[in-house]
């Protein structure tokens, strides 16, 4: 988040329980390229002069930062968050200045416009100032591409294991279908031996990277994937005929009905994760009620460090 005065601005995250911003030069959790972004645009507001958001008053310029390392080039993908519907002069020049800054290390710079009083970080308006449209990573055998607006995990690494784990529970030869697919960090890897991967996902953002993804695969791949976009819960026939469904929702758990519907339909297996243990267990509460599925395997990873949290991998069967 980016607070403070143009000639002091603050940028880190939120003291916990309130919007009062806590200032971190440099964190050693994140990717020291992150750091060195932070770097650059602090410096480059105040060499600009540009405002940085002010909560109280609705004012300023520039809300927030997100930085995203794509690992094989080392180079970061910028976002600047700010209260605007069009990129303004301010803006463009603190972007030229971050752009000089930050040399061949920037991957792409990006404008997100969000003008409201929300605290909801990205807003709807987007536009793409320099670089490449998506950052590329491999996961699971198979590339992935992520858009500044799409979501993807902090923790890679990690990512990677339990995306190994995951399909090291898939079957060869069997029907799958994907709901709450993202950009395609599962699935895609599954193609190459899967009778055929059906993607749900409701985000434009991170279809457009499904769409990257599977244009990057082999024809005959390609062949074998089904894209169906929409909310989940509205898409149940995605489901038919499935013999095993990959769920990877957002924190609130599955959507209204999905839980019912796979305890209807009792594929051979369900792989289930999870990044709410709240919603996971009243989710497997109504996935286990007759005649359903039960939990035989539980994994736990822990995505961000010195954190409570945990995501979790639940396999379940009839």
């Amino acid at each position: 988040m980016v607070r403070g005065r143009p000639g002091r601005p603050k940028i880190g995250i939120f003291q916990q329980g309130t919007h009062r911003v806590v200032d971190i030069p440099r964190c050693p959790i994140h990717h020291p390229r992150v750091n060195e972004a932070a770097a650059a645009v602090r410096e480059a507001l105040r060499e600009t002069g540009v405002a940085p958001y002010a909560e109280a008053a609705h004012a300023g310029v520039v809300r927030a930062l997100q930085a995203v390392v794509e690992r094989a080039s080392g180079r970061v993908q910028l976002v600047l968050v700010c209260r605007e519907e069009a990129p303004g002069d301010a803006a463009r020049a603190l972007g030229a200045a971050v752009a000089h800054r930050l040399g061949d290390r920037l991957h792409s710079l990006w404008w997100n416009g969000n003008p409201g009083r929300t605290n909801v970080i990205l807003g709807p308006h987007w536009e793409r100032w320099h670089g490449p449209p998506a950052v590329r990573e491999r996961i699971g055998g198979a590339d992935v591409f992520f858009p500044p607006g799409a979501f993807g995990q902090s923790h890679l690494p990690l990512a990677d294991t339990s995306v190994e784990r995951l399909h090291a529970w898939v079957p060869g030869g069997v029907r799958v279908a994907e709901l709450y697919a993202g950009c395609g960090a599962i699935g895609l890897g599954l193609l190459s031996r899967a009778a055929c991967v059906r993607f749900n996902e409701a985000s434009p953002d991170s279809l457009e990277g499904l769409a990257r993804g599977l244009a990057a695969r082999p024809p005959a791949e390609r062949g074998r994937a089904e894209v169906v976009p929409g909310r989940a819960e509205e898409r149940l026939a995605v489901l038919d005929g499935a013999d095993l469904v990959i769920v990877d929702p957002p924190r609130k758990g599955l959507g209204p009905g999905l839980a019912e519907a796979l305890r209807a339909r009792r594929p051979a297996r369900l792989l289930y994760l999870s990044c709410g243990l709240e919603s996971f267990e009243r989710d497997l509460a109504l996935l286990a009620a007759p005649p359903g599925l039960r939990l035989v395997a539980l994994e736990a990873f822990g995505f961000f460090p010195y954190g409570e949290h945990a995501e979790l991998l639940g396999v379940l069967e009839p």
